[in-house]
């Protein structure tokens, strides 16, 4: 083995052991807030008073946020470790199952392969998304270009978002039927809340009713939202597994210039583009920068 590669792998190994550190912080974490719920409870009983009772409430509830947070830096951490075992690359950006990414986590605390989440502005414009897999992250470009979706209407109406089957396309026309050409059949997406309002939504595809119905995705979306994105070991990056829109708003704003238009229209026709072409929203983007393709 050469310098450099043991030198790879023992990063590798450090990322594994980051998260199992973060785990180990979301656990103590855990343990002080049920600390306080148990105090609460206990004073409740002596004086009945309601207000310890709601305190006890709200302290279990993030208790378990934050066990869920350590459960999915745990799962993290065992699949970054078993990678720098068989001696694997750096992770890359792309939802591809060969790499670790924290999404994978995810989707494995979901029940299902396929799961995505995406950051929105306050227009609802996604800023960021990241996926588990090829699928997820198809589908997650879908409603970008559409302008509509389950991710989109979970984020708006701040409450959780299902669909299925025909009633998929009935309610976002075309985003079904791009749904099921890349295999999927279901959604579930759920607001990511924060104190100061939605940051954007966790979407899971093909989800397991059983799941959805114990609450399962709701703790997951609370986790990722106040536990993995922020909070004292956040990273809205998801440790590299996030994709800025940067590049598609980039070529926007070249196009926009090009033929002194808005901005707005130059989005539009990259995302007609892509979609006529069934080509990935990126692609079509550096292609508009690197000057190979002229859409005016």
């Amino acid at each position: 083995m050469s310098a450099t590669e043991g030198s790879s792998r023992e990063s590798r190994g450090g990322q594994a052991d980051d998260a199992r550190q973060r785990a180990a912080r979301a656990k103590a974490r855990a343990a002080r807030e049920t600390a306080n719920a148990e105090r609460h409870e206990l004073l409740h009983r002596e004086s009945g008073r309601p207000f310890h009772a709601t305190m006890a409430e709200r302290h279990r509830a993030i208790a378990e946020r934050h066990l869920t947070t350590a459960r999915l830096q745990e799962s993290y951490a065992q699949r970054l470790g078993e990678w720098a075992k068989s001696g694997g690359s750096r992770p890359t950006r792309a939802a591809d199952d060969r790499h670790p990414l924290f999404m994978t986590a995810v989707a494995e605390a979901c029940g299902t392969r396929s799961v995505a989440l995406t950051l929105v502005g306050d227009d609802l414009g996604q800023l960021a998304v990241a996926a588990s897999d090829r699928p997820s992250r198809g589908a997650q470009d879908l409603e970008y270009v559409l302008t509509a979706g389950p991710g989109r209407d979970a984020a708006r109406d701040l409450r959780a978002v299902y669909a299925s089957g025909a009633a998929l396309e009935r309610r976002w026309p075309g985003y079904g039927s791009g749904l099921a050409a890349l295999g999927l059949r279901a959604v579930a997406a759920l607001p990511l809340r924060v104190p100061s309002g939605c940051i954007g939504a966790l979407t899971v595809f093909d989800p397991r009713p059983t799941l959805a119905r114990a609450g399962t995705f709701r703790e997951v979306a609370d986790a990722l939202a106040e536990g993995v994105l922020i909070g004292p070991d956040g990273d809205p990056d998801l440790y590299g597994g996030t994709d800025l829109r940067a590049v598609v708003h980039q070529a926007a704003g070249v196009l926009s210039q090009q033929a002194g238009s808005s901005t707005v229209d130059a989005l539009a026709l990259i995302k007609a583009r892509a979609y006529t072409l069934d080509e990935p929203l990126e692609s079509v983007a550096r292609q508009v920068l690197s000057g190979a393709l002229k859409l005016w």
